[in-house]
């Protein structure tokens, strides 16, 4: 996976998953949270932006540990 995700890794990597699926921002802090993914895409100075929209819980056991966070 390249360092900076770009639109197409992103698309290619979603377009497999059932697109009804809810969708969160996984953030490790020091406690890993759920955060909801906003709506808007916005795109300035050569990047895209998608903003979370408010934390939703604690990031489930099973996706801290997929995602090798300790």
């Amino acid at each position: 996976m390249p360092l900076h995700l770009t639109v197409g890794h992103l698309l290619r990597q979603l377009q497999n998953i059932d697109p009804s699926l809810p969708i969160r921002l996984a953030i490790n802090p020091d406690f890993p949270f759920a955060h909801y993914v906003g709506t808007d895409v916005v795109v300035r100075d050569g990047k895209a932006f998608i903003a979370e929209d408010g934390q939703e819980d604690y990031l489930p056991t099973a996706v801290n540990d997929a995602l090798d966070w300790a």
